[in-house]
């Protein structure tokens, strides 16, 4: 028996080094991609602030909408007329007194 030098498998190692720097990409592009993880927390609360501001401006248009509707000429709230007068115009009756 002759004693020869064994030869250290490369291929099996060169692809366990592939196996492991494709399993470690996906991992991190699982988490921290494009379409990770964390972009999708990010998605869900930039979503959330937009359903929010969206619920916002729906009341102002709503408060805004009565309003416009109260001021036209099939429904004429007087008091609001005069209110608008007041602020708008500057005007006030002869028993008012106005503190500044």
């Amino acid at each position: 028996m002759t004693n020869t030098p064994s030869r250290i498998p490369l291929g099996g190692i060169f692809y366990l080094v592939l196996a492991f720097t494709l399993g470690g990409y996906f991992t991190f592009a699982a988490v921290q991609g494009d379409y990770g993880v964390f972009r999708r927390v990010q998605i869900n609360a930039e979503a959330e602030a937009l359903r929010l501001e969206r619920d916002r401006l729906a009341r102002d248009l709503a408060a805004m909408t009565n309003l416009t509707r109260r001021l036209s000429d099939e429904f004429l709230d007087i008091d609001l007329l005069d209110q608008q007068a007041r602020d708008v115009l500057g005007y006030m009756r002869a028993d008012e007194i106005v503190i500044r």
